[in-house]
């Protein structure tokens, strides 16, 4: 979907456009954003060096302060860390750091990529908090993620891909009250 990965077949249509064959720059101007998995922070650069790389398409100086301060509000350890080299940070305050600087593209769709993936537990409830707070800013959301329970305690619409393909798809709230997601993703039917 973010031109990453080039598609072997079929179209994605993203605000009534073909992005088939766009560039990932293309892709990014127009308001998708991808938080990869593994985070990926550039290391050498600070955080705040990083954070600005989520604004390198944007010329609104006014508008990327406000951005960078609603940044630092939402992750609080970014600002204090902010002359540190990224790469020194801890897991999830690399995850924090990942998903700061995709807000400082101003996404409309934002694509998070396993983002509890190596985090204590304590963190993963701390991320899938803060999605929740993106989601509530009017920013779409499509979150892949393997904590199947997480994923559809905050989901609107959920589907379950296996080897490649949907299984099953619907409301998140009515597949987290399945049988077989919950005998199959969610260790079983509670007794």
């Amino acid at each position: 979907i973010s031109g990453i990965v080039k598609k072997s077949e079929g179209d994605v249509i993203f605000k009534d456009e073909s992005i088939y064959k766009a560039k990932p720059r293309h892709i990014v101007s127009n308001g998708l954003v991808q938080v990869p998995e593994g985070r990926h922070v550039f290391p050498g650069l600070s955080v705040y060096e990083n954070l600005m790389m989520g604004a390198y398409l944007r010329k609104d100086k006014k508008g990327i302060a406000e951005d960078l301060q609603k940044v630092y509000e939402r992750f609080p350890i970014l600002e204090k860390r902010k002359n540190q080299d990224a790469s020194t940070l801890s897991g999830g305050e690399q995850q924090m750091l990942a998903m700061g600087r995709a807000l400082m593209a101003r996404p409309q769709l934002l694509l998070l990529d396993e983002p509890s993936m190596g985090l204590a537990p304590i963190l993963v409830k701390e991320i899938f908090n803060i999605i929740q707070d993106i989601q509530k800013t009017g920013t779409t959301i499509l979150l892949v993620e393997q904590n199947a329970r997480m994923a559809l305690s905050i989901a609107d619409y959920a589907y379950v891909l296996e080897t490649g393909k949907i299984s099953l798809q619907g409301p998140a709230s009515e597949l987290a009250q399945s049988e077989d997601v919950k005998n199959a993703y969610l260790g079983g039917s509670a007794s």
